[in-house]
């Protein structure tokens, strides 16, 4: 698809379509250094990488937000730990999000003491 047909909205992406992620294999004394520096400054470790190298990171903060991948049988599991069907995959992702948020209460509570 020609770009005069495409939408604008659309064009605005070119740039991010083309772009290659590029994986470092480095010491864990480097990988440590990075996520701490990533973590002070609230970035994540591809935006400290693209500021060490004085490249341009977005100027909007993303979406803050936890990834984790989970196979058909992940689903099972905690479909038995939390007493649900394992095809009720929203429930599932709810009562996960609350233990995530009963684990940073529990963290913070614990660091208060």
């Amino acid at each position: 698809m020609n770009a005069a047909r495409k939408p604008a909205r659309w064009q605005s992406s070119d740039d991010a379509i083309r772009a290659v992620q590029v994986a470092f294999d480095v010491e864990e004394a480097v990988l440590e250094a990075v996520r701490r520096a990533a973590f002070e400054e609230n970035r994540s470790t591809s935006d400290q990488i693209r500021a060490l190298l004085g490249l341009s990171t977005a100027s909007r903060p993303k979406r803050p937000r936890l990834t984790v991948s989970l196979a058909p049988a992940d689903y099972e599991l905690l479909a038995q730990r939390y007493g649900l069907a394992a095809d009720d995959r929203l429930a599932i992702k709810e009562q996960v999000t609350l233990e995530l948020i009963h684990f940073a209460e529990t963290r913070k509570s614990e660091t208060q003491v």
